[in-house]
């Protein structure tokens, strides 16, 4: 990057970290909810067939079709400069929601707000107001080079030049699009081709971000670096963002509040934390001693809040119920037990806990 595009973009992001958008800050004062959605539900009608010719001429003539309820009656309230993570399995109903609150499809009903507009109804207001990307869809011109279709959007989105220099400025730095801002769109890694992606959906400062999979199919690399944007563009500007995904490291590194809807239904909304509270309710604790592991297991075992799952002359693995004794109670009770040198705590994975609620396995 030149000297002069350097120290502008300094520049820029000093200035940014100061400043919300216009209506983000607007909307923080009046403690209003950017995006509102009550008893929100989408039906699609489903053609039933029966098989071959047969089926085909009976359906010709006397059609029947099944309605298939894809969102049901979701409630779903997103303050600004929330970072939110819209989780599910396939199927649940997270891309419907998705394209009902960016005005692609229309609610069957309920109501739905997004920047005070309605979504669908006023697309072309909306649209103004929000950005998005749907992780293998470009809104890149394929042809020309990734700059001029900045300046495309700048047209779009009647930006002022000002305005549109100092965002193109901090988001080449944030993203690092200086390497291939000059090559078209054809020509770029799929890394390349999201962060371009990326930078095209923050470019008019819109409130509200939608990213649906913005990191599926990408290196570790690039995930790392899409991860550290968000979280300091939401830091720097106060951008809402709504996020689906299916990759946890996603949800681990950039949201506060997890959303997770199932078969069409929102089941939990709330803090990741919270969530390992209500489905994780023991922890393992792994001790080395310098010798008797097996005498101190003895000797342990004999206590009722926690269990001894392997034990060996060096070592004992230890389960214990969280909220009737503590990390440091059972170290504790093992010191004054035996010779202990060491103790590793496993810390819950929360790609079990979801996949077991996606199963059915947890009851939240």
């Amino acid at each position: 990057m030149p000297p002069a595009t350097a120290q502008r973009a300094r520049e820029v992001k000093a200035r940014g970290k100061k400043r919300f958008t216009r209506f983000a800050r607007l909307a923080i004062l009046s403690r209003m909810a950017i995006i509102q959605a009550t008893g929100l539900t989408k039906s699609f009608s489903s053609a039933v067939k029966e098989p071959g010719l047969a089926g085909a001429v009976k359906h010709l003539f006397k059609p029947e079709y099944r309605e298939i309820r894809a969102v049901r009656d979701v409630n779903l309230s997103v303050e600004p400069g929330e970072l939110v993570a819209y989780v599910g399995p396939n199927g649940a109903g997270k891309s419907t929601t998705i394209k009902m609150l960016t005005g692609i499809l229309m609610p069957s009903g309920g109501a739905v707000s997004v920047n005070g507009f309605d979504p669908y109804r006023q697309r072309v207001e909306n649209a103004k107001k929000i950005g998005v990307v749907f992780g293998q869809r470009t809104q890149l011109w394929w042809d020309i080079p990734v700059r001029e279709s900045f300046t495309l959007i700048r047209d779009i989105y009647d930006m002022t030049e000002a305005r549109y220099r100092d965002n193109l400025a901090y988001l080449t730095e944030v993203l690092g699009l200086a390497e291939f801002v000059d090559m078209s769109a054809r020509k770029l890694s799929l890394g390349q081709r999201m962060r371009a992606d990326l930078a095209a959906s923050f470019l008019h400062d819109p409130p509200v971000v939608f990213l649906d999979e913005p990191t599926i199919g990408l290196d570790i690399a690039v995930r790392e670096r899409i991860r550290a944007f968000l979280t300091q563009v939401n830091r720097d500007r106060g951008v809402t963002v709504m996020l689906t995904s299916h990759d946890l490291d996603d949800i681990r590194d950039v949201c506060k509040r997890l959303v997770i809807i199932d078969k069409g239904t929102i089941i939990y909304d709330g803090a990741l934390d919270r969530l390992l509270d209500l489905c994780v309710k023991t922890r393992t604790m792994h001790l080395r001693v310098s010798s008797g592991g097996q005498a101190l297991a003895e000797k342990l075992s004999g206590n009722p809040r926690l269990s001894v799952i392997a034990a060996d002359d060096s070592g004992l693995s230890v389960e214990f119920d969280r909220f009737a004794l503590s990390a440091r109670d059972v170290v504790t009770l093992a010191i004054g037990s035996g010779d202990v040198t060491d103790f590793r705590i496993d810390e819950p994975e929360i790609e079990r806990v979801i996949k077991n609620v996606y199963e059915g396995k947890l009851t939240l």
